[in-house]
């Protein structure tokens, strides 16, 4: 008899965990089911865009009205944006319930020019390929020259040869402080030719000499209170020489 017991105990124990186990796939599939038929898009409501139309944008996610809100994949979407328009630097998608998607787009624009085999690679102050033009259609933008870039490609990051490794970085840099200081609209055209000193044309009537893996925020500020400083006189043209490593900045005239 306790033997039996026994048994009857187990065997109730074992449909206690299969009708557990049976409850809670269902209860899964449920949920599964509503998402898929509840939660489809109904709207998508673009944010940030000024380049590109509403239309443009939505139509490079591949999104379309009734698709499921939850089982879309947001990274992937944001990752066809930037590469579909280049101009695009950052993307956040959110989903809000019961059925709309909203897309919020950063868009950059062009920083400098790149010049090379018949072509003008337009640059983001990021450092992003965002267009290729003919050289006569670049417009006024700043010229990067004295350097070559490797398999240029729009969407892409912009690469230098290895061996300039520190001036990939260094340009990288000083158009993000020069971005951030609001200053890229003076700047006529940055060189890169000499290996041991970056240079930059500014406001039509300096060059500018920095040294490379400097602290570009740091070096910009400094650059704007001689500009500030009234030292110079408004119609003086030369170098402002920055690449002291006491920190002392030279003008020199002419």
């Amino acid at each position: 008899m306790a033997r039996r017991r026994n048994r009857n105990r187990h065997r109730r124990g074992r449909f206690g965990f299969l009708y557990k186990m049976l409850s809670v796939l269902a209860i899964c599939g449920a949920i599964i089911a509503a998402l898929t038929l509840f939660f489809r898009v109904d709207s998508i409501v673009i944010t940030g865009e000024e380049r590109y139309s509403e239309q443009e944008i939505v139509d490079a996610t591949g999104l379309r009205i009734g698709d499921n809100l939850f089982l879309l994949n947001k990274y992937a979407i944001a990752e066809d944006l930037l590469k579909k328009l280049p101009y695009i630097t950052a993307v956040r998608i959110n989903r809000e319930l019961p059925d709309t998607l909203t897309i919020d787009v950063t868009e950059s624009a062009a920083a400098l020019a790149a010049v090379q085999d018949g072509s003008a690679w337009l640059i983001s102050p990021d450092g992003k390929i965002v267009e290729q033009r003919t050289p006569g259609d670049a417009g006024k933008l700043a010229e990067l020259d004295g350097c070559r870039l490797l398999a240029p490609s729009v969407s892409t990051q912009i690469a230098l040869e290895t061996e300039r490794a520190d001036q990939q970085e260094s340009l990288l840099a000083l158009l993000a402080a020069l971005d951030g200081a609001d200053m890229l609209q003076n700047v006529q055209a940055i060189h890169l030719d000499d290996l041991t000193v970056l240079r930059m044309d500014y406001a039509e009537r300096f060059t500018v000499e920095l040294p490379y893996n400097a602290n570009y925020p740091y070096k910009m500020r400094a650059l704007q209170a001689i500009l500030d400083s009234g030292r110079i006189e408004s119609n003086e043209t030369g170098t402002i020489r920055m690449t002291g490593s006491d920190g002392q900045n030279v003008f020199i005239k002419g």
